[in-house]
């Protein structure tokens, strides 16, 4: 039997689907899934839960062969979702989510030990590599390609830097204290009056509003003072000529570079998703002004749609050419950076439906943005930006070239001319990607966790399991891990059942299961588990790095192994 069940936590309300079973005589209780904190939503949703279990009951009793979904197919190296019918995805708070990174040992509240450190956070054996899986990534997907180079700028740099960007007049937020809990908050000028306390839902005393900075100041020597840097692509402005020149790059060209930057945030909150230090990983493309419709590539983009929501609140399916002549975007090369980054959350497993774009209003344009475009995830709070566009023009390259005094314009020899050129910014947010990847592949099987992650993304890449008892078996255990971990990062597991081993692997991501057994001894092979279908295939071990660094570059690990089965044959 199932049913929805309220829980209060720090004051707020959630709602759970619950399910009582006869187990053993005894009448026992188990969550099957988070339902969110609104009544309404929450019995809409454990409907389609349920719809989705009797369906998923009816397709057990069906063989194989006749199940409409039985063909396995490739997508990114994951099973399509029909594939995975021993899957149900599971929807769980913000909250839920911090317990889950910090038991897991993904992520961890800086200085916890002296009662934590707000807007800080630590990033332990799992969260690190996964953190680092995504940055090298996006790495990969942009400073990969011919037209973009890559930099690694200082946190601190010279103060004129801020003041010819703008950060040091005006990076600040309006600081606000609510009337009734006392806690304090942030708001636009624009919303003074109408935005609510986002703890208790009371009124903020917006008579005594103030303006507050969010630049870190710290003193540099005995008599300097600067700032840690609030965002990363200054420095890619400041180092704009060298680069160019350095690298022989040609307009239209792109600088991209990760990471850390820091605001003094009023409310630091949601967990990971708005804290005090962050890392940033950003592209800023360049173009000659007089040619910034002339993207070669757009021609094979303008037909794509995508789900957006307009400045003025429409949400609609349009095609990149509609937004374009709707002037959501001001040039095609600003169209086709928003679209290129919208693939790169696809292709590594994002679900197409909890991604929306949102075009800024022009009252929330940053001073630099001609336009502006975000990339939202649909969070368990709601749609919240995980990446932002912007077509910031000439702005910066000007400003800095007015307070430095420097030409920073690049000769074109086509045109027998000096430019200074437009940018382009696509700008994404490490935090945020991660908290969305957990988030959308945050799944269930049986009453436990299957974190469904692209294998690219996965914390650990493969767990090595002696199943059977003796010196032999654990002598090519060994042999087996340190091979595959030489080249990825891979687990040695030989404690406990093998069902809690492979639990143990699901729960953290990790898309392949390897077990050493008796026939390992007799033909040199080994069983490859597969983390999502939990079905097996046989290899041999000579094989083993082929089809395990298919499977993590991309390949479906039951397609791998019928066609080792044919080779075979």
């Amino acid at each position: 039997m199932a049913f929805i069940v309220k829980k209060k936590i720090s004051g707020k309300e959630y709602y759970y689907l619950n399910e009582t079973k006869r187990v053993n005589g005894k009448v026992v209780s188990k969550c099957l899934a988070y339902l969110g904190k609104d009544k309404k939503e929450a019995e809409v949703k454990a409907k389609n839960i349920l719809n989705e279990r009797k369906h998923l009951s009816k397709m057990e009793n069906i063989s194989d062969e006749n199940k409409p979904f039985g063909k396995v197919s490739k997508t990114n190296g994951i099973p399509k979702p029909e594939d995975k019918v021993n899957l149900i995805k599971k929807e769980i708070s913000v909250e839920e989510l911090n317990s889950f990174c910090k038991r897991k040992g993904f992520v961890y509240q800086s200085g916890e030990i002296y009662g934590g450190f707000a807007g800080f956070w630590d990033f332990g054996h799992l969260g690190v590599e996964f953190k680092n899986n995504i940055k090298n990534s996006w790495w990969k997907y942009f400073a990969g390609r011919e037209d973009v180079v890559g930099i690694d700028g200082s946190i601190i740099t010279h103060p004129t830097v801020w003041k010819a960007s703008g950060h040091v007049d005006s990076f600040s937020d309006v600081f606000v204290v609510c009337k009734k809990c006392k806690k304090p908050g942030k708001v636009d000028r624009s919303e003074l009056r109408k935005k609510k306390c986002e703890n208790c839902g009371g009124e903020y005393d917006n008579e005594n509003a103030k303006d507050f900075k969010l630049m870190f100041e710290t003193n540099v020597g005995t008599d300097s003072k600067s700032y840690l840097r609030p965002e990363t692509a200054q420095l890619i402005f400041a180092d704009f000529k060298a680069v160019q020149d350095n690298a022989r790059m040609k307009l239209p060209f792109g600088i991209a570079q990760i990471g850390k930057a820091f605001r003094n945030e009023i409310a630091p909150r949601d967990f990971l998703f708005r804290s005090r230090e962050f890392e940033q990983m950003e592209m800023q493309f360049f173009v000659d002004p007089s040619k910034i419709d002339d993207c070669f590539d757009y021609g094979k983009i303008k037909s794509i749609k995508i789900d957006i929501l307009d400045f003025s609140g429409n949400e609609n399916i349009l095609s990149i050419d509609e937004m374009l002549s709707k002037g959501i975007f001001k040039n095609r090369w600003h169209a086709y950076w928003l679209w290129y980054s919208y693939e790169w959350f696809k292709g590594l497993g994002i679900r197409k439906e909890n991604l929306r774009l949102r075009e800024h209003r022009k009252d929330e344009l940053a001073h630099y943005a001609n336009a502006a475009v975000d990339i939202e995830y649909n969070f368990p709070s709601g749609w919240r930006e995980i990446f932002g566009s912007h077509d910031r023009g000439q702005f910066d390259l000007g400003e800095h070239e007015k307070f430095s005094k420097k030409d920073m314009k690049v000769y074109d020899e086509e045109t027998k001319k000096k430019i200074l050129p437009a940018v382009i910014e696509s700008s994404f947010g490490v935090e945020r990607a991660f908290m969305a990847f957990v988030f959308d592949s945050y799944s269930g099987r049986e009453g436990n966790v299957v974190l469904n992650l692209n294998p690219k993304l996965s914390p650990v890449k493969a767990a090595v399991f002696p199943i059977v008892k003796g010196e032999e078996y654990e002598k090519i255990s060994k042999e087996i891990f340190e091979n595959l971990n030489e080249e990825w990062n891979v687990v040695y597991d030989k404690a406990g059942s093998i069902g809690r081993r492979y639990a143990r692997n699901d729960e953290i991501g990790t898309p392949m299961c390897i077990t050493i057994d008796e026939q390992t001894l007799k033909d040199k092979t080994i069983t490859i588990r597969d983390r999502d279908t939990t079905k097996q295939v046989r290899v041999k071990i000579s094989e083993l790095n082929e089809v395990s660094r298919k499977v993590i570059y991309g390949e479906n690990l039951l397609n791998l192994g019928k066609i080792i089965q044919t080779r075979k044959k």
